[in-house]
């Protein structure tokens, strides 16, 4: 009874859940990391299986050009004539020691790809998540605050208008207004030829345009680096962005009307100033969390966005494996994307974690 009431006691209670925290924490991660094992697991599955549905990659790739003798014997030489069960049995044996698989068309292993056009996609990536917050989370706190306001209505409009338009359309549209009206901007590509001559010969590039152009110091290929950028990155990162505008404002809205808020209001706190200290941080939450989501989706618009704009990353060259109708390529290089998702979401969730803890539960 003494050790209850003594000034001694209550640092037990606070230590106990510190360590109850932790451990919840580390259960937390633990538990999200095992789950990446069977959601890669069921996303290869899905993707082997739904590709043999097409038939087997060599007669869709070269059917019609073989004899059907000359299709047996590659077929057998590629193992497809055995049981579809024993194939699954050897592509997953060939994941697990990390081979995606060779190309049909030009014999190239997919991990060699994914080296090559990686950075590329990354990079887009990364520009359209830039441009996501840039716009979603201001116009978003704008909208909340002129809640109900014209200003509040066009906001909700232009983010309806940037989510429901296609990529491709934006990408074209874009194009014909920055390129091809007013030339302010470059029609496609990554860079000029003359710059990516010159970021071809520094020692160890990266593949992404924007560090090896930092690394040469040289402002014009900088410069050229990112004017390359800029439509992509819009096209892309627009769709996002209204929907970033959208969770930003609802959840603004939502917190505004908490009693923590209506405490603040009646000590005479700013509309203003309650939007950017106290209901940004709450707002953000929801977009962290979702933000995993978003870049699955920037990769799969990526193919689109990457294809109008000439784009060489992984999107690109994997609408040119599907052109070739190289399904062993499509299927190594989609397993893969769902593996760099997957891993995506493991990284954004323990973000969120940290910065939330109610999600460990």
């Amino acid at each position: 009874m003494l050790n209850d009431t003594s000034p001694t006691a209550p640092p037990v209670a606070p230590t106990a859940r510190a360590k109850s925290s932790g451990g919840g924490l580390g259960r937390y991660v633990l538990v999200r990391f095992l789950l990446i094992i069977p959601t890669v697991f069921i996303l290869v599955t899905l993707v082997f299986f739904l590709m043999r549905v097409v038939g087997n990659p060599i007669t869709a790739a070269v059917g019609g050009r073989l004899t059907p003798a000359q299709l047996q014997e590659r077929l057998h030489a590629a193992g497809y004539d055995r049981p579809i069960i024993v194939q699954y049995g050897e592509y997953l044996g060939q994941l697990l020691r990390g081979d995606f698989g060779t190309t049909l068309t030009d014999h190239r292993k997919i991990s060699d790809i994914l080296l090559s056009y990686g950075g590329a996609t990354i990079e887009l990536v990364f520009y359209a998540l830039i441009v996501a917050l840039v716009i979603g989370i201001p116009l978003g706190m704008l909208a909340a605050y002129l809640r109900d306001r014209w200003p509040d209505v066009i906001l909700r409009v232009f983010a309806i208008f940037t989510y429901a338009t296609p990529v491709f359309f934006a990408g074209l549209l874009l194009k014909l207004v920055f390129s091809v009206w007013l030339g302010w901007l470059p029609l496609g590509g990554r860079a000029s030829t003359r710059v990516e001559l010159a970021l071809g010969g520094i020692p160890n590039p990266t593949g992404i345009y924007l560090i090896d152009a930092l690394r040469t110091g040289n402002s014009t290929i900088i410069i050229d680096v990112l004017s390359h950028a800029v439509m992509p990155a819009l096209a892309l990162g627009l769709i996002t962005g209204g929907i970033f505008l959208r969770l930003v404002r609802t959840n603004v809205i939502g917190t505004l009307g908490a009693d923590y808020v209506d405490a603040a209001r009646s000590r005479g706190v700013s509309e203003l100033r309650l939007v950017r200290k106290h209901a940004l941080k709450p707002a953000l939450i929801p977009i962290i969390t979702v933000m995993g989501l978003q870049i699955a989706m920037l990769l799969g618009g990526s193919v689109l966005t990457e294809t109008t704009f000439g784009w060489r990353g992984l999107g690109f060259e994997l609408q040119q494996y599907l052109s070739a109708r190289d399904f062993v390529a499509v299927q190594g290089i989609v397993a893969l994307l769902a593996v760099i998702v997957a891993v995506t979401n493991f990284i954004v969730d323990i973000i969120a974690a940290f910065i939330d803890p109610r999600v460990r539960y």
